[in-house]
């Protein structure tokens, strides 16, 4: 009985036809279906040979007898002719020729039959070799498949059983396990391997036909432990495990009775099978990617208890759509780490990803949605690329490709789309589609039998053409229906080989006509027309040709007039819209055309159904602090519908962003990456392949806020004392509080024996500890929490374990509760928790704080002297690694009971993670900062000091302003010193903690202290200079000023006010606060000091003129004040005068200037020239008499004269000109160490003069610790970065140019921090400087003055 089945090359591809069947299979089975009509026809056919051989009478040809043709028409007429004349013999003749013919025929009969026999025997032979070769071939393939069909990973059969036995006894343990490849068994003891060299002669290892069995000669107490089995194979593990329990004989108990067992029997442990538990302690969030990227998902987890032999599997999901390893998708998991890695990211991976691990008990997940933007467009304003490139109903030349359009919400709509095709193993593009097709669809003809295709599409619009989508996955061009005519032959001992149908059809040639011939696609551009082949095919392989008339007609027209198709499909193209035709098709092979089919019913282009309308209406509502949640009705058309687009927009912004980039089936999609507090709106569009709808109408504004909902259910419920009659009891926070502070608990309890629930209190429960009060003593019990909030009562949480009431009465302290954890980093976090509530015999003195490893079993107490407070920083952790905790309250009687073991913590610094600052605000306040970024509506800061919540406001106060909050001390003192931590509710743990200590404390006080009595920073502080008159000029700059400043002078205690003698300015642009003292006299000896008040800000500064440093200002003053009466020009003096020059009268003008004082007269001419040569006669007259003086300024006395007058006007203009310090270098610095000094002063050359710097009269070289600038080419800076009391010493500038320069020194003095600052010494005489304001040049018989500078701070 033949029967159909699926042969071997068709489990390797989707598509397969004749080509990849053997050749000589097919002539096998042709061989062996006619071999039983060959034998018994073999006999028929040598009988008719002889006997048309014997008959005489009969006048048939001879023919062969292989001829089947011929001899069938032999056999149905019979062919008369008549004997030619030169035949014919005489009766003797004729027998003769009778005799002779008889004989040859049969001589030849019977050699014919000899070469048949000998024939048919070889050919036997060789059918024979070949089938038997054929055969092994096939059941060496089928013996694969069947090891295929086995391969399995390791099952247990028949596990290892518990045993317990006498000491001294042997015991053996057994178990059945079955898998292919054969696994590998191997045994451990508590987890450590035993072999044959473990302990020799004390195990037995053995494995016979699946069964494996250890044994264990004379036992011994210490062979008690839990024996595993774990078997092994390239497809997984399996495990299975018991335990032996090896009992001690007492001495006066034999170890066997002869009559009965023993009357009590070892009682065996109870079973208890180990549950997986899968913990996330790190998830994926939701996440933005670009195309092109990289994108990796990292879960990090906790998995109790961890064995080695028995993981969970991770599966990775889109969309419900598990994700199986490709070159875009790369799977790891390990070490409790599980990862995804999208190596190019694509709109096609857009979607809702799941990690589900997946255990024997069941799974735990957890899933995010994935969002991936488009890529950078290659022409500005293009489309984005298409996507989720499908193939359909794939042929042997034939395949349908279809896609999603990308989403258009800024870009310009898309005008259509052309189809790519490449051949795989090439890299050679074929464009399918001439011009754009409009619909998300498209039918591609021209492939090739045999080979694999991939497909990629590409948008277009109005601005350019996009980046081409994915590509496809490989489709081979092969017929489906290849597969319904293959049927299975079996053969004798079971054996069995595959053959198509068409070699059953017999000598059949043409083929039939095809049959049921429709349209199966339908566009208003092309046709798909389908059909089954014919039957009979022709045993030759078929090509089709189609033929169209237009109904009315009567004319039939050759569709495809240059290319036969060779699939059962075909899309017609080029039909005239508004118009009905009729098609037809032919069958073809190379033995002729087959009649055509029965034509179809007449056929429209038309579109099947249109874009969708506009989806209906639309609502937002919050979901997190960044997301809403967006729901729609869908539209009232929708046929062929793909999917939606959701867009959003800022209120006011008339700019719509585009939310998801891959259209979702459901009409409910939340939109991500929404900022907080901002007002949006939405709306959405509707697609199928025809294309987009119109968008929907706005939503309502909603603003982004995280939504309300009830609180998670509370867990970690702890006994914490009883009386026999009540329980205390205490519990965890919930983990999620729903956005609003939880405001209230909700109690159930119940009688372990009763199993309902009822109500323990009617009035909601503040805290998280309550004492539950008329229980029965001796009863377990079991209880349930609900908590609640604004929202709502949230649900219960999980029963705690039976607790039974009975009273306490150790002496050691209850179990501490309430653990929690903050301020968790890379290596440390720190621990909080409750007093016991019952504390035993004596009060708690301290605690024990234990930590253990997730994966281990080893328990470390932390602190080895037990601390008095409930907190403790624990350092030195591995980063990543994951700690549980307990406590234990330590009393004067002893240690008491831990508490329960908290929760696995994954000890790493969270991304973004904040820390407390320090500071000083800018009015003197020593405050403490810190900054979440993770805040939400109802989060709260809790500052806590020694972590214990600060309730006492006395001394501090706490300011909050949106992500900002702040403790600021009132009167700081050393009391406030400690630890400072602060934690922000309703987020992930978002914590931080600082150590205010005494140093760091000093140094915030000495700042407030300058922030509280600022003082006005000084760029020179008092200085004098000389003027050319005489006159002296006391002068302080700062470093700004304001126009509201206020100053004032006091000489010797006693102010000095501007007057004409005194004249006060300030200039607040330079910030320059001058005197000017018109006499220096010997009464101006004494202290001056200058006071400057601007705002807040204050400072003085005092300059000491006393003993010789004032004698040696008096005699320069003097002597300035004498030059310059001498500079003035030539003069004369007298008494009263009249100046004559040629016996004329001379008058004071510009040319010539007469003056003069009580003891002396002078003429200063100014400009001397040539003409000015002659007799100068003074008269000087007083009431008595009259005097006259003649001076003759004429020959070489003028000439002597007026080269001195050139020699002064030269160095007039050199001392004018020179490179100088004119103002800013002080005369000593004090500064303490670690701080960074600048020098800085003025400078003044014509030209720019150069300026070098020194220190104890050495050249100093610039380095990191040295920096000199000189900006402007005025204003020179030494800068020494944290100075140390090596920098110490004399410091010079000097400043030169080609007219010349002088130096100027400054002696630094550092002093270390604590020291005393150094008591200023009265500076040295600076030497004179004057300062450019008061310069001038002055042309005459006289030099310009002489300017002199004194730069001192």
């Amino acid at each position: 009985m033949a029967s159909k089945a699926m042969p071997f090359y068709q489990r390797k591809h989707k598509h397969y036809d004749q080509d990849y069947r053997s050749t000589q299979t097919r002539y096998l089975v042709q061989e062996y279906s006619a071999s039983s009509s060959r034998a018994s026809s073999s006999k028929s056919r040598t009988l008719k040979s002889t006997v048309s051989a014997q008959a005489v009478g009969s006048r048939s040809p001879r023919v062969s007898p292989h001829s089947k043709s011929l001899r069938f028409a032999a056999d149905e007429e019979t062919v008369e002719f008549t004997e030619p004349p030169f035949r014919n013999r005489n009766v003797a003749e004729e027998e003769e020729y009778k005799r002779r013919m008889v004989h040859f025929g049969n001589e030849l009969s019977v050699l014919e039959h000899e070469v048949r026999k000998a024939r048919e025997a070889t050919r036997h032979q060789v059918d024979k070799l070949a089938i038997q070769r054929v055969v092994e071939e096939k059941m060496a393939f089928e013996r694969h498949v069947h090891e295929e069909c086995m391969t399995r990973a390791p099952e247990f059969l028949v596990r290892l059983r518990t045993h317990t036995v006498w000491e001294k006894t042997p015991v053996k343990l057994f178990c059945t396990v079955e898998g292919y490849p054969n696994p590998v068994v191997k045994w451990f003891k508590d987890n450590v391997i035993i072999g044959p060299t473990s302990e020799p002669g004390k195990y037995r290892i053995e494995s016979k036909y699946g069964v494996h069995g250890l044994e264990i000669h004379r036992c011994e107490v210490c062979d008690t432990a839990q024996y595993t089995a774990i078997a092994t194979n390239v497809h997984g593990q399996a495990s299975t495990n018991a335990s032996v329990i090896v009992k001690r004989l007492r001495v006066d108990e034999e170890p066997y009775h002869s009559v009965m067992l023993p009357i009590q029997l070892p009682v065996l442990p109870e079973m208890t099978y180990s549950k997986i538990d899968v913990m996330f302690l790190e998830k994926f969030d939701v996440t933005f990617g670009t195309e092109g990227d990289t994108l990796t998902l990292v879960c990090k987890m906790v998995i109790a208890p961890e064995l080695a032999n028995l993981q969970p599997d991770a599966q990775w999901y889109r969309d419900d759509v598990r994700i199986k390893e490709s070159k875009w998708a790369e799977m790891k998991f390990g070490a409790g780490v599980a990862r995804l890695t999208l190596t190019h990211l694509n709109k096609d991976d857009e979607g809702l990803y799941t990690l589900r691990m997946v255990t024997k008990g069941g799974s735990s997940q957890h899933c995010a949605y994935i969002f991936v933007r488009d890529g950078e467009s290659t022409v500005a304003g293009a489309p984005g690329a298409p996507m989720s490139i499908k193939i359909h109903d794939a042929n042997k030349d034939y395949a349908i490709v279809s896609w999603k359009p990308p989403n258009i919400t800024s870009e310009s709509p898309v005008t259509g789309y052309f189809l790519d095709r490449c051949e795989v193993g090439t890299e050679n593009w074929i464009q399918c589609n001439d011009s754009p097709i409009k619909i998300c669809k498209y039918p591609v003809h021209g492939l090739f039998e045999g080979r694999s295709y991939i497909y990629r599409v590409r948008a277009v619009n109005n601005k350019g053409i996009s980046r081409p989508s994915r590509v496809s996955e490989a489709v081979a061009a092969l017929d489906p229906a290849d597969l319904a005519r293959l049927q299975v032959i079996h053969l004798e001992r079971g054996k069995q080989t595959v053959i198509d149908q068409d070699e059953l059809e017999g000598d059949v040639k043409i083929p039939g006509p095809p049959t049921n011939l429709h349209a199966s696609e339908m566009s208003k551009i092309y046709v798909v027309l389908s059909w089954e082949p014919p039957a009979p095919r022709g045993r030759e392989s078929l090509m089709y040709y189609i033929e169209k008339s237009m109904v009315g007609s009567g004319n039939w027209q050759r569709v495809n007039t240059e290319i036969p198709v060779r699939s059962p499909r075909y899309a017609v193209f080029d039909l005239a819209e508004g118009k009905q035709y009729l098609f037809r098709v032919l069958a073809v092979n190379k033995f002729g055309i087959s009649n055509a089919s029965e034509p179809t019913a007449p056929i429209q282009v038309q579109e099947l159904y249109g874009a969708p309308s506009a989806p209906g209406r639309i609502l937002a509502t919050r979901n997190t602090k960044t997301s809403v949640v967006v729901q729609w009705d869908p539209p009232k058309q929708a046929g062929g519908l793909i999917g939606y687009y959701i867009d959003s927009s800022v209120v006011s912004s008339k700019h719509w962003e585009t939310c998801n980039h891959k259209p979702v089936k459901h009409t409910r999609f939340v939109v991500h990456g929404l900022t907080t507090g901002q007002n949006f709106i939405f709306r959405v569009k509707a697609v199928n392949d025809v294309g987009f709808s119109e968008e929907s109408q706005e939503s309502s504004p909603i603003n982004v806020q995280a939504a309300l909902t009830s609180p998670s259910p509370p867990y970690g419920i702890t006994l914490l004392a009883c009386d026999g009659h009540s329980m205390t009891l205490g519990w965890k926070y919930p983990r999620y509080s729903g956005g609003s502070k939880v405001t209230a608990y909700y109690i159930d309890q119940r009688d372990v024996a009763d199993q309902h629930w009822k109500e323990t209190n009617v009035h909601p429960i503040k805290e998280i500890i309550y004492k539950v009060e008329n229980l029965k003593e001796g009863s377990f019990y079991e209880f349930r929490i609900q908590a609640a909030n604004l929202a709502g009562v949230g649900l219960p949480s999980d029963a705690s374990d039976p607790f039974r009431c009975e009273a306490w009465v150790m002496t050691e302290p209850g179990p501490s509760y309430d653990l929690t954890f903050c301020e968790i980093r890379n290596t440390s976090l720190v621990i909080q928790w409750s007093a016991p509530v019952y504390t035993g015999a004596s009060a708690v003195t301290g605690y024990h704080v234990d930590i253990c490893k997730v994966g281990s079993e080893e328990w470390k107490t932390v602190n080895e002297k037990a601390v008095n407070h409930r907190y403790l920083k624990v350092s030195d952790l591995e980063e990543a690694k994951s700690y549980v905790f307990r406590v234990r309250a330590v009393n004067s009687a002893g240690v008491g009971k831990s508490s329960d073991t908290s929760e696995p913590v994954f000890v790493q610094t969270r991304p973004g993670t904040l820390e407390i600052a320090s500071g000083v605000d800018e009015e003197g306040n020593i405050y403490l900062n810190y900054e979440c970024n993770e805040m939400t509506e109802f989060s709260q800061f809790v500052w806590c000091k020694s972590y214990r919540e600060i309730t006492e406001f006395s001394r501090i106060n706490i300011e909050t302003e949106g992500q900002h909050s702040k403790i600021v001390f009132k009167n700081p003192d050393k009391e406030d010193l400690g630890t400072y931590s602060v934690s922000v509710t309703d987020t992930e743990g978002v914590s931080a903690s600082y150590v205010l200590e005494e140093k760091e404390f000093e140094k915030l006080m000495a700042l407030s202290r300058e922030i509280k009595n600022p003082m006005i920073p000084l760029k020179t502080e008092l200085s004098y200079e000389i003027f050319e008159k005489g006159q002296v000029r006391f002068w302080v700059q700062a470093e700004k000023l304001s126009s509201a400043v206020n100053y004032r002078f006091i000489v010797n205690e006693q102010e000095v006010t501007n007057s004409e003698t005194h004249k006060i300015t300030c200039a607040s642009s330079t910030g320059i606060i001058e005197m000017v003292m018109d006499k220096f006299t010997a009464h101006s000896e004494g202290t001056y000091t200058v006071q400057i008040q601007d705002g807040k800000a204050k400072n003085q500064s005092s300059l000491v003129l006393i003993g010789d440093v004032f004698k040696a200002a008096l005699e320069e003053a003097e002597f300035q004040r004498k030059e310059y009466h001498r500079k003035q020009g030539i003069s004369f003096h007298c008494i009263r005068h009249n100046a004559n020059y040629q016996d004329t009268k001379i008058s004071s003008s510009e040319k010539m200037r007469i003056g003069g004082t009580s003891e002396q007269v002078w003429l200063q001419i100014c400009g001397p020239t040539e003409k000015d040569k002659g007799k100068y006669t003074i008269e000087i007259l007083d009431d008595k008499q009259s005097y006259h003086r003649t001076v003759d300024l004429s020959g070489q006395a003028y000439d002597n004269a007026y080269a001195e007058f050139q020699k002064l006007k030269q160095a007039a203009f050199a001392e004018n000109n020179r490179g100088k310090v004119i103002g800013g270098l002080p005369d000593v610095v004090t500064i303490m160490e670690n701080k960074t000094l600048s020098l800085t002063c003025t400078v003044f050359g014509d030209p720019t003069p150069e300026v070098v710097w020194y220190k104890n009269e050495k050249k100093i070289e610039l380095d990191n610790h040295f920096s000199m600038t000189l900006e402007q080419g005025k204003y020179a800076n030494l800068t020494i970065n944290g100075v140390t009391t090596e920098d110490s010493g004399k410091y010079g500038i000097n400043v030169r140019n080609k007219c010349g320069g002088e130096t100027v020194d400054v002696t630094v003095s550092v002093y270390k921090y604590e020291e005393d600052v150094p008591a200023p010494k009265p500076g040295q005489m600076p030497k004179p400087a004057a300062h450019p304001a008061q310069s001038r040049q002055q042309s005459n018989l006289s030099p310009p003055k002489q300017e002199g500078k004194l730069g001192s701070k």
